[in-house]
């Protein structure tokens, strides 16, 4: 199988993009990759390649295909993929990442979702509805939207601790909904793992995917 842009089906009928990395070696299970408002990135590609290299499957559904097929914002312009985001309807954007997770499932194994940013409040949702075997949340955003149901799956979460995006009482009252969540801080503000952007820390970006490597392979295993 080779990379590249693939289209899947969700429940509704809604086609929709989705880039997929074919595992590098004996392949592990899946994983789905939640985009945020920039859409399908080159630099959730290469994170893409990074879990690929994990031996993972890796699925990139484009969640805004519904409203712009084929968007894809500039780092340094994010009000269209604000907008688009504001938009958005949330249980069509599960439906959507649903329909990656069973494109992952057909192959076979476990299938866990990693999201970022909008995608990081959506891994959660993803482990209160979906049959995902572990979700890890990078400083995921919009999370008062996502306390109202239990968790079926482990979360593992990355909050910056100078995160304007996501302050730590909000971090607090997901924590009390949802105590099992394993959370991490980190000496960063929002966007710290996005390597194309300023707010780029190196050493917790670092050490953030090392977690989630370790955590995916608990669970995923």
């Amino acid at each position: 199988m080779t990379m590249g842009m693939e289209k899947i089906k969700a429940a509704d009928g809604h086609e929709l993009d989705c880039w997929v990395t074919p595992a590098v070696g004996d392949r592990k299970g899946g994983v789905v990759i939640i985009q945020e408002i920039f859409g399908v990135t080159d630099q959730l590609k290469g994170v893409s390649d990074m879990y690929a290299a994990e031996g993972y499957e890796v699925a990139i559904p484009a969640l805004f295909d519904r409203q712009a097929p084929g968007t894809v914002v500039p780092f340094d312009d994010p009000i269209p993929g604000r907008d688009l985001m504001m938009s958005s309807n949330l249980e069509e954007s599960v439906m959507d990442i649903s329909a990656a997770v069973e494109r992952l499932k057909q192959a076979g194994g476990k299938v866990g979702v990693i999201g970022f940013c909008w995608g990081g409040g959506l891994a959660i949702r993803a482990a209160q509805k979906l049959p995902v075997d572990a979700a890890v949340s990078f400083y995921g955003t919009r999370l008062a939207q996502y306390l109202d149901a239990p968790l079926k799956a482990p979360v593992l979460a990355h909050f910056g601790k100078s995160d304007d995006h996501t302050p730590a009482e909000l971090v607090a009252q997901t924590v009390e909904a949802l105590p099992e969540i394993e959370v991490h801080w980190y000496e960063a503000g929002h966007a710290f793992a996005n390597d194309a952007r300023p707010a780029y820390v190196a050493e917790a970006a670092g050490t953030a995917h090392a977690r989630t490597k370790a955590f995916l392979a608990e669970h995923l295993a």
